[in-house]
């Protein structure tokens, strides 16, 4: 995957990581860039398309999907993270419904525009929080643990249509979502610089930032990614 001449849909592009995510891809030469948010959205560069998408919102995916005529390559960056001690079920109700659920649903209504691409890819945003828990936003880290291994299972049935599925864990970036954690963290320049980097790679997993970066090697190599590609190699002999 070769971000120049493509065309691409971003969610959660107003801000952070989205935003970095836009302003590369056009960068790198996107064709065009459908940028889905929930709010309005300008932007000076005539490649950019603003899009009305609330990915927990039915309806909007639904009028996306049939508004697009050709797609890419699909990239699940909206995401919340809510402060919590799991005493409200709600919020890990409500952080599962964004941050997984809504990424498998774009990913349902736009497969067939990417079956058409010919190298169609799905990109999910994650986050260290997925491979181990982060105590202050632990239900977020409950969300972002489905997302993948939504992620995974939808990489095994993807993989027979001719779509690629990629997962970034990102370690903490400067962005709204991380500003109560007093940690260092990286830009979302350069966090979508490494993104892009890695998907345009062909990494499955890409570890895009200083923090991120040395966990890699050793989930590349470890357990869980030796049990992922063996337990798709079952679904692919049926």
């Amino acid at each position: 995957m070769k971000i120049a001449n493509k065309t691409i849909l971003i969610t959660g592009a107003n801000r952070g990581i989205g935003e970095a995510l836009v302003n590369e891809a056009l960068r790198r030469g996107a064709k065009k860039i459908f940028a889905g948010t929930r709010g309005e959205l300008k932007h000076p560069d005539r490649r950019v398309v603003p899009l009305t998408l609330d990915v927990t919102n039915d309806s909007q995916i639904l009028r996306a999907a049939q508004g697009l005529e050709d797609l890419d390559l699909l990239v699940n960056n909206a995401g919340i993270a809510l402060y919590d001690d799991l005493t409200e079920v709600d919020a890990i109700q409500r952080q599962l419904a964004v941050n997984c659920f809504g990424a498998l649903k774009m990913s349902r209504a736009l497969l067939l525009h990417l079956r058409r691409s010919g190298e169609g890819a799905i990109l999910n945003i994650l986050s260290l929080a997925a491979i181990a828990p982060v105590p202050l936003v632990p239900a977020y880290s409950i969300s972002k643990a489905a997302a993948l291994s939504m992620t995974q299972s939808l990489r095994t049935f993807m993989a027979v249509k001719g779509v690629s599925v990629h997962a970034a864990f990102l370690g903490p970036i400067d962005t709204d979502m991380s500003r109560g954690l007093d940690v260092p963290k990286a830009s979302p320049e350069a966090a979508a610089v490494g993104i892009l980097d890695g998907l345009e790679r062909g990494e499955e997993d890409i570890f895009p930032d200083p923090a991120s970066e040395p966990v890699a090697e050793g989930f590349r190599n470890g357990v869980a990614k030796t049990l992922e590609r063996s337990f798709a190699a079952l679904a692919q002999d049926r």
